[in-house]
């Protein structure tokens, strides 16, 4: 009894999965292997949301924000890209942007933001506690940078950059350096669908 209550416990504080891996996950983690792919965020509906909720559909997530000047909006016009050419294929797989600065994002904003990229681009908010839990689940860096004389709600976020590639089960596949190819990471999802 008290085992499974540990387990529990684990699991609602996003502790790892109990599953075995395959060969083929093993390799594919690599040096992320402590990455844990679950979430647990709000759309820009406000309905609750999970990694849960696209499973049989592969997961493209970035995380950012929307006053980001340069390095969120590369990875979003790289993700409508990478949409772009899987043409219908795209259908499988679900493009996803996690704010890492929820004070400000809200979902009518996030959603904003990211239909001006591609609509079928999914931004994703919660509180600072569940944004901070999921970063800390896919091991991604963020902290506010203030200027001393900008008023408290001017400021930047400094945070981890890239795409992470789940699969169709919700498990970690790969981390995509930031600035690697839309066309690289299109081909990678590619072969990903054909050997489905």
């Amino acid at each position: 009894m008290i085992r499974l209550g540990a387990v529990l416990l684990a699991l609602l504080l996003g502790g790892p999965a109990i599953a075995q891996s395959t060969p083929t996950q093993e390799l594919l983690r690599g040096k992320n292997a402590a990455i844990n792919p679950r979430y647990l965020l709000q759309d820009p509906n406000g309905r609750a949301l999970t990694n849960e909720d696209f499973r049989g559909r592969f997961q493209l997530i970035a995380f950012g924000y929307t006053y980001c000047p340069d390095v969120c909006p590369t990875t979003l016009v790289e993700m409508a890209e990478i949409l772009k050419t899987l043409g219908d294929r795209a259908a499988q797989v679900q493009a996803i942007f996690i704010t890492v600065d929820p004070e400000r994002d809200t979902a009518a904003v996030l959603k904003t933001y990211t239909e001006f990229f591609d609509p079928r681009i999914l931004g994703l908010t919660g509180s600072p506690a569940l944004v901070r839990r999921t970063a800390d689940n896919f091991k991604i860096r963020y902290a506010k940078v203030r200027e001393p004389d900008n008023p408290p709600d001017r400021y930047a976020v400094d945070h981890s950059a890239g795409m992470i590639l789940l699969g169709a089960h919700g498990e970690f596949l790969k981390k995509f350096a930031f600035a690697t190819p839309a066309a690289e990471i299109a081909a990678h999802i590619d072969t990903l669908l054909n050997s489905r």
